[in-house]
Order: C-alpha cells, then structure tokens, then sequence
C-alpha cells in the first residue's frame, strides 16, 4: 500500500469541504467519556537505522527460519530469482482482477497463455488451462473429468498418492457418485502395481503420483498400457515441479491428464500457501477441462490479441453445464511461475533438477550408510525425495534433531500411517549445500545426541 502524505494545508482545506473545523470533530458521535485523552503506551519512533537493527535483532531469535530443512512431501524449497518479486509486485500485475474484458486485459492475458503453453512443454501435453488453486485441487478435478469423460463411476487410486490429495478428492467425489478404490503397493520397490480384480471395464481412471508419495519413480509406460487397455484414462499427478526437468514427460509416457503442484516453480514455501495448480491434457477432451482457456485470436484488421477462448465454469455457462465450481485461477502465482520458468529457461530448469537428484542421490548413499539405518526403496528410481527406516521412532528423532541440532530432518510418516513409525521422508533440492546434509548425516549418528538418560527408545515388537 502507497503512503500518501496530506500537508496541513490539504487537511484544512479538506475539513473544509465536510464542514469541519478540526479533525477531533470527527468522532464527536462518540461519547466523551469513553474517548481515550491519554497518549498510547507505544515506544517512540526510531530512525530508518535503529528500526532495521530491531528487526534484525527480532529475525535472529528466529532459529527455525534459519534452520537446514530437508522438508519435502509436496512442499519444496526451491531458489526464486529476485525477479519474480519485482515483477510480480507492479500495479498492473499486483492489483489486476479476472480479465473478464480482454480489450484491457492483454498483458494478463497474454501472461496466462504463455504459462499454459509452458506447462503443456513441462507435461508433454496438448492443453492446459489457466491453473488451478493447487495440487490437491487439481488431482480430485481430474476424477471428475474423467468420470465425464469416459462415462463410468469408478476412480483408482495408487496407495504412493499424497494421502491429503486423496483426503481432498474424497471429499470432492463423496457425493458425485464415484467409487474410488486402491491399486495395489509393491513394498519391495515401492512402486504401484495393478491387477485385474483393480481394473475393469468400469473404471475410468487410475490416478498415480510421480515421484510418488515415497520417492520413487513410477513406471508410467506400463501403467498408461493397462489402463489404456481396459478404456481407462491415465491421471498422473506431479508433487515436485522440479522433476519436470530430468524425468521423461508423463505425456510421453502415455498419461491422459496430468496434475501438479506448482510451488516449486518460483512460489516460496509460505505456512502452506498460496499455490498453484497445473492442469493438462489431451486437445480431444478440452471441452471437459476444468477452468478456463485463453487463446490467441484476431481482430478485424489481422492483429493478435487474447482472449478467453474456453470458459467452461458456472460464472460463464449455465450452472448445470459447468465442468467445475472453481471461481477462479491462481493467476499471480501462475505469473510468478511463468516469470520463474521464463528466467530459468530449458537449460536452467535441468541443472536444477540435476542439482536436485545428485545431492539426493549423495545423502541417501551416506544416510544408509550409518549403523542400523536403511532405505527400504534403495534400488527403485528417486528423484530427490526418499524414505529412511530408522532404529528408532522417527519422530523422536527428528524432535531431537531439531532440538539439539537446529536440523529439520524431514517427515515421519507416523502422521500419515501409525505402522510406519520408524520411517521419515528425506528431501534433498538445489538450496542444501553438501555442508548441510554433511550435518544432517553426522547428527544422525546416534553418538551425536547428547543425552543418554532420554536416549530415543526402539518401538516395541
């Protein structure tokens, strides 16, 4: 918000014209023995030097912030160049509404296109559509297309899902008449399997997570062939944007929609939002997508211009005929991607998800390698996320890296399945530099905690 200053003169002058000679006889409507006549019990000000010092003083007992984090399970720490922020934070963009009118809103318009046409370059798809509110979103939307799509009521779902973006789907179908069912789980590879009693000639989709909720890269080809097979459409879902760079397209694996989280393209990790949704598929089912459209058209003198070509939600059709209640897109945040994507390019893209797979890569090589502990997917592909069993709770552990090593060691998977007590998700991006996650391995020798009197118990057999 701008701070526009009014000298005296405009106060007075400005009184005037309400009829007043003073601003006190503003608030004569309140009684006067509940006005406050004492100043506020505030400090002083401080000058522009002492005020950033205070702060700094404030941010340094912030010892979370500065805290290594090896965080990942749909949340990602990634570097956004600074000029995502400075673009991002101009009027025309900070302030812009939904481009109802195209004729004053082509820079909008025009950044949403070439947001959807790099989605459809990261996916291997033919449409995107404006963006989504984010992952979860995204994935329940697709049941739902898909279900439209091919007409049937049964729905898929891969146990390696996200367990929130299938807690958000649930909700989504709990009333639409669609049956979701579990494929089943490899626990060798962590990989997701399919068998004949979990496709048939009613399902409609299966919906699966590469990188999976694990770690592990699933084997899109075979599974788009099964489904395919029984007159199935393939729904991927992408937690890690940044794998985008390194692992082959779900497009060209043969999915049929795919969704993913865009946080990891530009958007800082912020208490859970905002994010950004991506939505893709093939041309032939775009009159089912989900949003909206914007298109390239011309006007009567041959001059490009923008416009929404598709908007199949009930603000622009007839309720009955809408494919989604979503009201709007993600649009700053999808600006934000696009100004990320722009910047960084084909070849920046790559070295960061190389960054990403080789520091992974390196602290799960060293992390097995400490006594008692193991990575139960060893030998299946990763990206940058992986599973750790420990010989401990996992959750104590990580309590106890935090506590005595400022280390966010990752996410105990207790808070999703109370038999996996011992496991944690490890993620490794571009931002963790070798010396952290040398930290990270050293302070997980179990020499490394300090006391033994609350030494962390093994779980009980």
């Amino acid at each position: 918000m701008r701070y526009i200053p009014n000298s005296p003169d405009e106060r007075t002058e400005m009184l005037r014209a309400v009829g007043l000679n003073a601003p006190e006889e503003l608030f004569d409507s309140i009684p006067a023995d509940i006005l406050l006549k004492n100043p506020l019990n505030i400090p002083g000000a401080l000058s522009e030097m002492e005020l950033l010092a205070r702060f700094e003083e404030m941010a340094a007992k912030n010892a979370a912030a500065r805290r290594p984090s090896f965080l990942g399970a749909g949340a990602y720490s990634h570097y956004s160049p600074t000029i995502i922020d400075s673009l991002l934070q101009r009027s025309e963009f900070f302030t812009a509404y939904t481009p109802y009118q195209p004729e004053v809103s082509q820079g909008t318009l025009q950044a949403i296109f070439e947001f959807q046409t790099m989605v459809c370059q990261l996916t291997g798809m033919e449409v995107a559509n404006a963006s989504m509110y984010d992952g979860s979103t995204s994935v329940a939307e697709a049941v739902l297309m898909a279900e439209r799509v091919t007409r049937r009521r049964k729905v898929v779902v891969s146990p390696a899902l996200h367990p929130e973006y299938l807690h958000v789907t649930q909700t989504y179908v709990s009333h639409a008449g669609i049956d979701l069912a579990q494929t089943g789980f490899d626990e060798a590879t962590g990989r997701t399997t399919l068998d004949d009693a979990s496709i048939d000639d009613h399902t409609a989709a299966i919906v699966v997570q590469s990188p999976n909720f694990y770690g592990c890269v699933e084997d899109l080809q075979a599974l788009a062939e099964r489904a395919h097979k029984a007159g199935a459409l393939l729904i991927v879902a992408v937690t890690e944007s940044a794998s985008f760079g390194l692992l082959r397209s779900p497009g060209a694996c043969g999915a049929d929609i795919v969704v993913a989280e865009g946080q990891s393209l530009g958007v800082s990790v912020g208490f859970g939002g905002p994010y950004l949704g991506l939505f893709a598929t093939r041309e032939k089912y775009a009159r089912q997508i989900p949003g909206r459209l914007v298109g390239v058209a011309a006007d009567k003198e041959g001059r490009r211009g923008f416009v929404l070509t598709l908007a199949t939600r009930e603000q622009h059709i007839r309720r009955e005929k809408a494919t989604s209640n979503i009201c709007t897109n993600e649009g700053l945040i999808a600006l934000a991607a696009t100004i990320y994507m722009t910047t960084m390019g084909r070849q920046g893209l790559q070295e960061v998800a190389m960054q990403c797979a080789q520091k992974a890569a390196y602290a799960a090589r060293c992390i097995s390698e400490i006594e008692g502990f193991s990575l139960p997917y060893a030998q299946t592909p990763r990206f940058n996320e992986f599973l750790v069993r420990a010989p401990v709770h996992a959750d104590e552990l990580l309590r106890r890296l935090a506590s005595e090593h400022n280390i966010t060691g990752g996410l105990a998977l207790s808070r999703y399945a109370p038999e996996r007590a011992n496991d944690f998700l490890v993620c490794v991006t571009e931002t963790n530099p070798r010396a952290e996650i040398d930290a990270l391995v050293a302070a997980l020798s179990p020499k490394s905690f300090k006391s033994p009197k609350s030494k962390v118990q093994s779980p009980k057999s």
